[in-house]
C-alpha cells in the first residue's frame, strides 16, 4: 500500500515530483457519482446523478445552493463538500454585509481553491476528497468553475467529473459549440442526455436519481438591465417533466428505483 513512505503526509514529494496523498484525492472524485455542468451566455445548469447506499437508504444530495446566484455540486466524499459549501456559504454572506453585493464567482472559487492548497503545506491537514463544479452568475455574466482536490481551479464551458465521467465529456465534445446560444431548458436537455451517456447499461435516470440545478440571467437586450433568475434546484417529482421532455422516444422510465452503492463517496 505505501509507495517507500513518501504517502505519509501530503507536504512530501516523492523523487518523481508527486504528492500521493493529492492523487488519491483525486481518486475519491473519480469513484463518485457523476455530475455535469454546461454554461451558455445566459444560464448555467448542473445536473448529477446521485446514489443510495442501500433499498432502504434515501439518495444523498449532490447539489447544494450557496447563495442566490450561486450553486454547486459534487463527486466524492460529501462530507468534505460540506465542509467547503458552508465555507462558501460565510464568504457569500460576508461579502453582502461588508461591500453590501453579492460575492463575484471567480473570488469565492479562488478563496476554496486557496484554502485548499493550504492543505498541502502542513503536516497535520490532509487534502480534500472531493471535486466541485462551482455555477453562479455575477456581473461579468454566467461561469461555471471546477475545483479540484490539488486547489486548482479552472473556468470551462462543459465539464463532467466522477465515475464514467468520460462518456459524458465524449458527448459534451461532439455538442459543444451548440451550448453558447443554449437557453436553461436546452442546457438541462444537454445536461441530462451526457448525463445519460455514463450510465452502465442496466441503469437508467429516474426522479429519484437525477436532480438538476439551474441559475442565470433574463433579459438585458439592446443594453436593458439583466435580471438574475435565482439558483433554483429541481429534485424528487420536479424532474417528471425535465426528464420527460430530455429524453423523449428514448423508453425512459420517469419512475424508477435506484440501485444499491457506497456511501463513501457522492
Amino acid at each position: 500500500m505505501f509507495r517507500n513512505n513518501y504517502d505519509n503526509d501530503a507536504i512530501t514529494f516523492s523523487p518523481q515530483g508527486r504528492i500521493f496523498q493529492i492523487e488519491y484525492a483525486s481518486e475519491a472524485v473519480k469513484q463518485g457519482s457523476v455530475t455535469v455542468g454546461l454554461c451558455s451566455k445566459t444560464h448555467v445548469v448542473l445536473v448529477a446523478l446521485k446514489r443510495n447506499a442501500e433499498d432502504l437508504s434515501s439518495y444523498q444530495k449532490k447539489i447544494i445552493s450557496v447563495d442566490t446566484h450561486l450553486g454547486l455540486s459534487l463527486a466524492g466524499l460529501a462530507s468534505d463538500a460540506r465542509v467547503l459549501s458552508n465555507f462558501m456559504k460565510r464568504q457569500a454572506l460576508a461579502s453582502k454585509m461588508t461591500y453590501g453585493r453579492p460575492i463575484p464567482i471567480e473570488r469565492i472559487v479562488d478563496q476554496i481553491g486557496d484554502r485548499a492548497q493550504t492543505n498541502t503545506q502542513n503536516y497535520s491537514n490532509r487534502p480534500y476528497g472531493v471535486g466541485l463544479l462551482v455555477a453562479g452568475v455575477d456581473d461579468t455574466g454566467p461561469h461555471l468553475f471546477e475545483f479540484q482536490p490539488s486547489g486548482m481551479t479552472q473556468e470551462m464551458v462543459a465539464c463532467a467529473i466522477g465515475a464514467r465521467s468520460q462518456m459524458a465529456r465524449t458527448y459534451l465534445e461532439r455538442n459543444l459549440d451548440s451550448f453558447h446560444n443554449c437557453g436553461s431548458e436546452e442546457l438541462v436537455t444537454h445536461g441530462l442526455k451526457a448525463l445519460k451517456e455514463s450510465l452502465n447499461q442496466d441503469k437508467e435516470l429516474t426522479i429519484e436519481n437525477a436532480s438538476v440545478g439551474v441559475v442565470g440571467v433574463s433579459g438585458g437586450g439592446e443594453g436593458g438591465k439583466r435580471k438574475l433568475e435565482g439558483f433554483k434546484l429541481y429534485d424528487g417529482e420536479e424532474m417528471a417533466p425535465l426528464l420527460e421532455r430530455a429524453l423523449a422516444g428514448e423508453g425512459l422510465k420517469v419512475q424508477g428505483e435506484g440501485q444499491g452503492e457506497s456511501m463513501d463517496t457522492s
